[in-house]
């Protein structure tokens, strides 16, 4: 392949379902290496299984895409758009005779299937239609004539040279009986017709290739170079699949992860710098290349998102993390519409929170107009004996003139110094009467992001349930 032409990459994933974990990192790959090239990066939507195919999940698929930052420089483009033009190079490979009509039924190839397995013989079509020279009928298959003899060499740019003898592989089937496309043929065609110059995907497709750098070469297209990624495993070594947790890249934005933090857990599968961790992605760019993909599966690590999906939200710009988490309250009817507030109270969680869903459900608090009081909580630190102390803290915060975080601070400590108690005999009291729960931000904190208002207003309700129920 000439050294100087543009690198082309594409994703090309079929629209049956959502985009999974393993489906983002070979878009991820393939973006990166584009950019990383001076590239450019195609989508393609392999959608020629018509009953299978929706819209909604290509929807889905473009949503996440976009979702993690996977711009695309051309396309989308839909495969099943251009079935007239995958029937024409069929048409082609029959006038040369490098392709012929097959009207051997599921059952009689099922029953060629358990010959071969019954003498000992790979099981693979036997080429009964091959010299018949039949016509197109309305349940034939359009088979490609595989080379007899000689072998099929692949250099894939990540596990080597792997060589396939060419009478072990199928006379494939490249156009099925409702005029579409397979998936071995059609993928030829276009990316060959596109431009692509790398095809870089999961190696579950090794077995696919040889099949394919033949049709190449049967149309008289270039071949492009392969690069074959290992696969993702979840803990048990298993193919990562639902039991492992969830698989869908939208699944990852509903549960509360930022992008960023997907995008870098997703290229340290496989992929490494040394002993780096965190990748800017102007970093992942400029370090990015195939030389540094493993050829060992990958084990998906849920604990090492959550730890990098934390590290990123701790460091994201404020006014971009709250607009991310923004949606969350409000999709659980909090009034999101002070912007100051809510820059408050995102201020506040953000150090300790590993997901927007954590977040969301830890600040659930500030927003409630009566707060819902944990039981055991209530049952412990609001109690009659601690009114007296809740009671005098509303009054004297109503006069306090430096209602800040320092001038908390420092009242609290006077607080306490003058009644001569510690401050945890009042803090969670005081906590629980905020906050409902026994776990929060700093005190200090929680009352500087309530307001003197509604702190004042929670410990008089606080004081009005221990009234309640003590019978006072």
């Amino acid at each position: 392949m000439d050294k100087k032409k543009e690198i082309k990459t594409r994703f090309a994933p079929s629209p049956t379902g959502y985009l999974h974990i393993g489906g983002a990192r070979t878009a991820l790959f393939n973006w990166l290496y584009a950019r990383h090239h001076g590239g450019r990066f195609i989508l393609r939507i392999e959608d020629t299984d018509q009953l299978r195919s929706t819209e909604e999940s290509t929807r889905a698929i473009l949503d996440a895409m976009t979702w993690l930052g996977l711009t695309w420089d051309e396309g989308p483009f839909y495969q099943a758009q251009r079935v007239d033009i995958h029937r024409e190079m069929v048409e082609r490979l029959i006038d040369e005779k490098k392709a012929y009509y097959c009207t051997c039924t599921t059952e009689e190839l099922e029953e060629k299937r358990k010959e071969a397995l019954r003498t000992g013989r790979k099981p693979k079509y036997d080429g009964t239609c091959r010299d018949l020279g039949l016509a197109k009928s309305p349940d034939s298959v359009v088979r490609f004539r595989c080379p007899d003899y000689g072998t099929t060499i692949v250099r894939d740019l990540v596990k080597g040279t792997i060589s396939f003898n060419n009478d072990e592989l199928d006379d494939l089937i490249i156009e099925r009986a409702d005029g579409y496309p397979t998936y071995n043929f059609a993928v030829v065609v276009d990316d060959a017709q596109m431009g692509i110059t790398h095809v870089i995907r999961g190696d579950d497709h090794v077995n696919n290739t040889p099949r394919q750098i033949l049709l190449y070469q049967a149309l008289g297209f270039e071949v492009p170079l392969f690069g074959h990624v290992p696969m993702i495993l979840g803990a048990d070594k298993a193919r990562l699949s639902k039991r492992h947790g969830a698989t869908s890249v939208m699944a990852y934005q509903e549960m509360g992860f930022l992008p960023e933090a997907l995008v870098n857990y997703l290229v340290r599968l496989g992929w490494s710098h040394g002993d780096q961790e965190i990748f800017s992605m102007t970093e992942l760019i400029d370090l990015f290349d195939l030389d540094a993909v493993g050829k060992s599966a990958a084990i998906f690590n849920p604990d090492k998102l959550l730890w990098l999906n934390a590290h990123y939200i701790k460091q994201y710009h404020p006014d971009k993390l709250m607009a991310a988490v923004k949606p969350f309250w409000a999709a659980r009817g909090c009034d999101v519409a002070n912007e100051d507030f809510l820059g408050r109270v995102v201020g506040d969680l953000r150090r300790r929170a590993k997901t927007l869903v954590e977040m969301t459900e830890a600040g659930q608090f500030y927003f409630a107009e009566a707060l819902t009081y944990d039981p055991e909580a209530k049952a412990k630190f609001l109690t009659a004996d601690i009114a007296g102390h809740l009671h005098d803290l509303a009054r004297d915060l109503a006069l306090l003139a430096d209602y800040s975080k320092e001038g908390i601070e420092g009242f609290l400590r006077r607080f306490t110094e003058a009644r001569n108690v510690k401050l945890k005999i009042i803090a969670q009291p005081l906590r629980v009467a905020l906050t409902g729960k026994t776990v929060s931000p700093g005190i200090d904190e929680v009352m500087v992001t309530l307001g003197r208002e509604r702190v004042i207003k929670r410990l008089e309700d606080a004081l009005a349930i221990i009234a309640a129920e003590s019978g006072a």
